[in-house]
């Protein structure tokens, strides 16, 4: 396996891989994310991660993106696709979905109670 030169990166985005986000698309999301990558020329700049479970099965399927610590529920292709797209432009995207950001020393919920 190769290691690969992060010097260049300025996003990665960690998709949840685990059995619930699995379940509900998370294939599909990770294809989709990986694709408009590719589609946008943009390798150099995102780096992406399948992970295992990150603790939020109820907000599946959940995307991470860093060095921001935004963390995003119920991702689908669509929405995956629009997300690397926003990063690459330079804004964070409008998202409903969008759950917690990192800010300092913690990371703030800035989505309202959800059902």
């Amino acid at each position: 396996m190769t290691t690969r030169n992060l010097s260049g990166v300025e996003h990665h985005i960690l998709m949840c891989n685990g059995a619930t986000c699995m379940r509900n698309g998370g294939e599909d999301v990770t294809q989709a994310i990986r694709d408009e990558i590719a589609r946008q020329g943009a390798a150099d700049r995102v780096h992406t991660t399948r992970t295992r479970c990150n603790g939020r099965c109820d907000d599946a399927c959940v995307t991470i993106v860093y060095p921001e610590g935004h963390w995003f529920r119920h991702t689908t292709p669509e929405s995956g696709r629009e997300m690397v797209k926003a990063y690459l432009e330079g804004y964070i995207p409008s998202h409903p979905c969008l759950t917690h950001h990192f800010s300092g020393d913690r990371f703030i919920r800035v989505a309202p109670p959800f059902d």
